[in-house]
């Protein structure tokens, strides 16, 4: 293992830069609002930490506003329609977070008496909860001395101690790293600076290093690129899956969609009809698969990623009237499409077949 540094120098570093430099957030309780008494509210350090797993800050703002709007606490999630999530939560992706961000919600309203455990160990208890978030929550919210590593902090600790194992490999390294280097004193602060820290200055490409609080201590500055760290092990090719997606517009211009399964890939969310494509098999790609008779023309086709696949979706168009239509599905009028669960491969779908569909909507 790589021989740490003195760790109370360095975390002495950070917190001063941090104190100067941090990230104004939402969810956050700044270094001057500490000062002035205020503390970390645990349900909207949890939601934001949810939010944020592979999404941008800037992407999560406007659903962390949404959101706490609607549901300020804990507990007036959990008493949610879920229904209402599933479409509040459409766009941001990887779905099984909502399924379980309610789940969670439900624990702490009607298991914990609407308060959040303060521990590593009792977050991780919950639903939706791993290593990383409860550690997060834990220091964030709580204060507690826990080893937060995210992508920003793997990239941080990596350079700073030239870390030549790839990831994953490399995080029980990276891990112990971190705990050693995390104070006693202002844990929460520090885990958000390292966080920053990688976010803005020791950044993927391009880092400014000559601002960086650590260059005078940093083993890859000077010997090495910067942006070589972390290491990483050769990634597999992704498979690409085949499947096709079925829009169907009727007299009015509504468009014909359906509920998915609650379980799986997208599990609860709203759908266009399509042929049963998955992470590990090919759809039929023809108008076999189409949900009703109808002259079904071919418009193209989208691709969407996946974590661990490609989806490539050939798309049809058709007009219809509502009587061809069978199955359970209904008719969503275009002026409220936007209201509805539609991920985002689905968008792409709609938007293949008839472009303007989401215009109409926003200029209702």
């Amino acid at each position: 293992m790589t021989k740490p540094h003195r760790t109370t120098a360095l975390a002495d570093l950070l917190l001063a830069w941090y104190d100067r430099h941090h990230r104004d957030l939402p969810w956050r309780v700044s270094p001057p609002m500490a000062a002035r008494g205020e503390t970390a509210d645990p349900y909207r350090v949890w939601l934001s930490e949810v939010m944020l797993q592979q999404t941008t800050v800037q992407a999560v703002k406007s659903y962390f506003a949404l959101f706490t709007s609607r549901w300020p606490t804990v507990t007036d999630l959990a008493k949610a329609d879920n229904e209402d999530v599933m479409k509040s939560w459409a766009g941001l992706g990887y779905y099984a977070r909502a399924r379980n961000l309610k789940k969670c919600a439900e624990a702490v309203a009607f298991g914990h008496g609407g308060v959040f455990p303060d521990t590593a160990e009792g977050l991780k208890a919950l639903p939706g909860i791993g290593d990383y978030t409860a550690a997060a929550i834990a220091a964030i919210a709580f204060n507690r001395h826990s080893a937060v590593l995210d992508g920003n902090v793997e990239r941080v600790i990596s350079r700073l101690h030239a870390i030549e194992t790839p990831l994953p490999a490399a995080k029980p390294e990276m891990r112990a790293l971190v705990a050693a280097m995390t104070p006693q004193d202002r844990p929460g602060d520090f885990a958000q600076g390292m966080m920053d820290l990688g976010a803005t200055i020791c950044t993927p490409r391009r880092p400014a290093c000559a601002l960086c609080p650590f260059n005078a201590q940093c083993r890859v500055l000077g010997q090495d690129d910067p942006e070589l760290y972390p290491r990483k092990a050769a990634k597999k090719e992704k498979p690409v899956r085949l499947g096709a997606a079925f829009v169907a517009e009727d007299e009015t211009g509504a468009i014909f969609l359906r509920k998915r399964v609650e379980s799986g890939l997208l599990g609860g969310m709203t759908e266009v009809p399509g042929s049963q494509w998955t992470a590990r098999i090919d759809g039929d790609t023809g108008t076999g698969a189409a949900p009703f008779a109808a002259a079904w023309q071919a418009c193209g086709t989208v691709v969407h990623v996946f974590t661990h696949f490609e989806l490539r979706l050939t798309v049809y168009r058709s007009k219809a009237s509502r009587d061809a239509a069978a199955g359970e599905g209904w008719w969503q009028p275009r002026e409220t499409l936007d209201g509805e669960a539609l991920p985002t491969v689905m968008k792409k779908a709609i938007k293949q077949a008839i472009p303007d569909a989401f215009e109409t909507a926003r200029k209702a």
